[in-house]
């Protein structure tokens, strides 16, 4: 009679064993996957792993060039513009340069008229005052006239200089050819675009608004000296007595705040 521990007394089946422990160690093997080192930490040897790079999505290459491309055209363009649509550099005129803005150191006003045979002939509106195409005032000779002021020359200076006839004329001249227009000559036998016959005579005034009225000069009127509320007056009369020349009206509503 055995004690029956071999068949029913709770000892494990062989078979059964086997099963047990292929269970056991698989649990052993995935636990042991499981606690592999990540990459970027220490393995059991004390060496540090490379870290894992992530792959991220695909730069689209060709979007960017075709970008790049674009922009550099976008410059490229922008560059030929301006550099062909910046403003011709206005030449100095006898001394006197064109500047952007005009200048306030120095500013006082004098007047010129020209008289031919009786016709006082007034200076151009904005003389010496260039424009660009749009019509806005690209620079200030700083010699010119402002339409509010027929006939008044304003002198506009960062310096104490002086300046004479003869340069206002240059200035003239400068302007005019900026407009593909003619000289502007101040001689004995020209005067602006007044060409003297053999029987006219060039009478020039100079009044100093010093109560005297107008003097007759006779020297070259290239160098006569712009100054304050002077009067300059270029009279072309073939008359054989000097003709007095018309009154400026510096107290005229146009002219009462120069």
């Amino acid at each position: 009679m055995g004690s029956g521990r071999g068949q029913n007394g709770g000892g494990c089946h062989p078979a059964e064993a086997r099963k047990g422990r292929s269970v056991f160690y698989q649990g052993m093997a995935s636990s042991t996957r499981a606690k592999t080192p990540q990459r970027g930490t220490k393995s059991k040897s004390g060496r540090r792993l490379p870290p894992k790079v992530k792959s991220g999505p695909d730069i689209p290459w060709l979007a960017v060039a075709v970008l790049g491309i674009l922009v550099a055209l976008a410059i490229g363009l922008g560059i030929y513009a301006y550099a062909n649509n910046r403003p011709t550099p206005t030449p100095t005129a006898a001394g006197v340069p064109c500047d952007r803005l005009e200048q306030t150191q120095v500013h006082y006003h004098a007047a010129l008229q020209i008289v031919h045979e009786g016709v006082l002939t007034h200076l151009p509106a904005n003389l010496g005052i260039v424009t660009d195409s749009t019509g806005a005032a690209s620079c200030y000779y700083w010699l010119h006239v402002h339409a509010a002021n027929p006939d008044v020359i304003h002198i506009e200076s960062p310096a104490n200089d002086k300046f004479n006839l003869g340069q206002f004329f240059a200035v003239w001249t400068a302007w005019n050819k900026n407009s593909g227009l003619p000289s502007e000559p101040l001689d004995t036998t020209h005067v602006s675009t007044f060409t003297l016959t053999p029987s006219e005579k060039l009478y020039v005034y100079v009044d100093a608004s010093d109560g005297k009225g107008p003097q007759l000069f006779t020297g070259d009127p290239t160098k006569i000296v712009l100054a304050k509320h002077e009067v300059i007056s270029l009279v072309i009369s073939s008359e054989t007595t000097a003709p007095t020349p018309p009154t400026f009206n510096w107290s005229s509503p146009a002219n009462s705040q120069l």
